[in-house]
């Protein structure tokens, strides 16, 4: 691939998609991507309604759907929904809080051969984890943990979205996760949600990015998705995502079902439609906000020597930190680079730069 150049957006259908199934939720995390749309949201899909989106992925051949909420577990008929996704041999990933865990629920959920289970766990601690997530999670979250674990469901993760509060437990939090037989996933913070409110205090600094680059190059298990392919390193290019695929690999839909291009792309400028209004299909091939982010080419990036790692990195983190698509993540690595270069007194920090 030629620098400058994006990869093919003829894609039929995306290959997976998000789906914020309830805006329903227990808590009330101080980082909460969805704290927006549920505040706005009005009502959500039926049964009816998710059955025949389901339909509709299946026949567009999308592989897998990974639903969201809120909590996607406090919705009545969500086990129903689940089913009915693997009945289409739809693999699903289901993001929980884990809280509202109990033993009949993990018990139904370790017959569903298609499912992935990922439970959201801020801190290594109860002091780290209850200043995100509210007081007294840490411990309804280990039980749910704990369940999973002692009914040894085959395919789960503990996800840490990574902060300032928690990134000094990363390790610790690697050990937990060994721990009950789960795998470890890093999320990326970012300004959307109510990460838009505690951007300055809970976003890593230039020196926490880089050393959360050495460490992943250090710890090739723990997994990142594609949250963090603006600092990755030469030896995990193999891992993942090296680019962005909003709009062109995935996209989001919404509790009422509106589409975006993802889940961090929740503004009124990149609302690609409603599937209660034309088909996911048409949303998918004609939508101008969906085009729009297609379109992208972040002409500062393509003569770096980074980008075939990132493609210029994540367009929510620009767009919501400068209200402009072409410009690249201000958290990308060759920043770090240019940032550390110019410090003499980093303690050696520079040379690690240059080896990664």
């Amino acid at each position: 691939m030629k620098p400058g150049l994006a990869y093919s957006s003829n894609l039929r259908a995306p290959v997976n998609l998000t789906w914020e199934i309830t805006g329903l939720c227990n808590l009330s995390c101080t980082h909460c991507l969805s704290a927006d749309s549920r505040k706005d949201l009005h009502e959500e899909l039926d049964f009816g309604q998710c059955v025949r989106l389901i339909d509709e992925l299946d026949r567009l051949k999308v592989f897998q759907i990974n639903f969201g909420g809120g909590e996607p577990f406090l919705r009545k008929d969500f086990l129903d929904i689940l089913d009915y996704a693997h009945s289409k041999g739809i693999t699903t990933c289901v993001s929980t809080n884990g809280t509202v865990l109990d033993d009949r629920l993990v018990k139904k959920l370790k017959s569903m051969q298609l499912l992935y289970i990922q439970v959201s766990l801020d801190g290594a601690s109860p002091e780290t984890n209850d200043q995100i997530r509210g007081k007294g999670t840490y411990r309804l979250i280990l039980d749910g943990i704990e369940l999973l674990s002692r009914h040894e469901i085959p395919h789960f993760s503990i996800n840490t979205v990574v902060t300032r509060i928690n990134f000094r437990e990363i390790d610790q939090l690697n050990e937990l996760a060994k721990q009950y037989g789960a795998k470890t996933r890093l999320s990326r913070f970012r300004p959307t949600g109510n990460g838009k409110k505690e951007w300055e205090t809970y976003h890593l600094d230039k020196t926490q990015l880089l050393e959360l680059s050495i460490y992943l190059s250090g710890h090739r298990s723990v997994l990142t998705g594609d949250s963090f392919f603006s600092i990755t390193s030469e030896d995990r290019r193999d891992l993942g995502l090296n680019m962005c695929g909003a709009a062109k690999m995935t996209c989001s839909v919404s509790p009422d079902g509106t589409v975006y291009p993802c889940a961090f792309l929740q503004d009124n400028i990149f609302i690609a439609g409603n599937v209660t209004e034309e088909s996911f299909e048409t949303i998918w091939r004609e939508s101008d906000a969906l085009k729009m982010i297609r379109a992208v080419r972040i002409e500062s990036c393509g003569q770096c020597s980074r980008f075939n790692l990132c493609h210029g990195g994540c367009p929510a983190v620009a767009y919501f930190l400068t209200r402009s698509l072409n410009h690249p993540d201000p958290e990308c690595m060759t920043m770090l680079q240019e940032h550390f270069s110019i410090q003499d007194d980093n303690n050696g920090v520079l040379e690690h730069v240059r080896t990664i």
